[in-house]
């Protein structure tokens, strides 16, 4: 039982909510495994949020760092203290016209330096910023870099509401996006609704409702691990790979998916020829 389940997360659940749920099915099915979702959603945001069953978690570094992409909703003209639509809202500034907020999006595309949100689980002096935030302190978290692919207006959605897509690295805050794009509008702005289409080679429409899991069927919806690497397959016969020993290989330097006797194993590094046990996955 090694793999992904690619979950549809609801609105108002929280991430840990979910992979416990998961937890608890794994434990009925199949018995105690490691269980970890791969990037947080926020509890007012839905959609993909993929969770690794077994020795798939040892890919977190791997996946978490991917491109995602969300369907997001900013209102313009009020804020919140969180940025979202759970603080106290506060009217205040102008609602900019839909061909300025779209001529204002080229400027955030790219690499740009990002503040975190206060209401956000980022440290500051090692504490959250949301412990701080609650407490009443006044700070700022420290800028940090994010990438962002692509940002476009999809539509109007309310006289003061937008809707935009959104391509970016991960780490990326969306609520510190909509604070940003109406400051640079010259206005004040949050974000009103968030889902995330997709998390790297994981889509909302292969995405599972956790309502549809049982411990019967999660089987059925297990995504193997191999099925989502990028990597070229490479068998290996010599069993002493797999203690370890390293081997000469007629072979480009990489990652490479090791598999024994056809069935999947884990990861392998090529570097100068040589070839290097990396993950045990299977």
């Amino acid at each position: 039982m090694t793999g992904f389940l690619n979950i549809d997360k609801r609105r108002g659940d929280t991430s840990a909510y979910v992979v416990n749920c998961v937890k608890r099915l794994v434990r009925a099915g199949y018995g105690k495994l490691p269980c970890g979702h791969f990037g947080t959603l926020d509890p007012l945001a839905s959609g993909v949020l993929p969770v690794g069953i077994g020795n798939a978690n040892r890919l977190f570094d791997y996946f978490l760092s991917k491109k995602k992409t969300y369907l997001a909703r900013f209102r313009f003209g009020a804020t919140t203290e969180t940025l979202d639509g759970e603080g106290e809202v506060v009217l205040g500034g102008r609602i900019p016209a839909q061909d300025e907020i779209a001529a204002a999006l080229g400027q955030f595309v790219g690499e740009i330096a990002q503040v975190p949100p206060k209401f956000s689980a980022r440290c500051l002096d090692g504490k959250r910023g949301y412990e701080l935030a609650r407490d009443g302190l006044e700070f700022t978290l420290p800028a940090k870099k994010v990438q962002i692919y692509a940002f476009a207006l999809v539509r109007e959605t309310s006289p003061d509401e937008f809707e935009f897509r959104i391509e970016c690295s991960g780490g990326t805050y969306i609520r510190a996006l909509s604070r940003d794009l109406a400051a640079a509008l010259g206005t004040q702005g949050y974000t009103t609704a968030l889902r995330r289409t997709a998390s790297g080679a994981f889509t909302e429409e292969t995405a599972v409702p956790l309502s549809a899991l049982t411990a019967e069927n999660l089987g059925q919806y297990l995504i193997p691990t191999d099925a989502l690497l990028p990597f070229p397959a490479l068998e290996m016969e010599d069993e002493r790979y797999f203690r370890g020993v390293r081997f000469a290989v007629d072979r480009p330097d990489g990652t490479y998916k090791i598999y024994r006797a056809g069935a999947f194993y884990g990861t392998g590094v090529v570097e100068g020829g040589v070839l290097r046990p990396e993950k045990k996955l299977c």
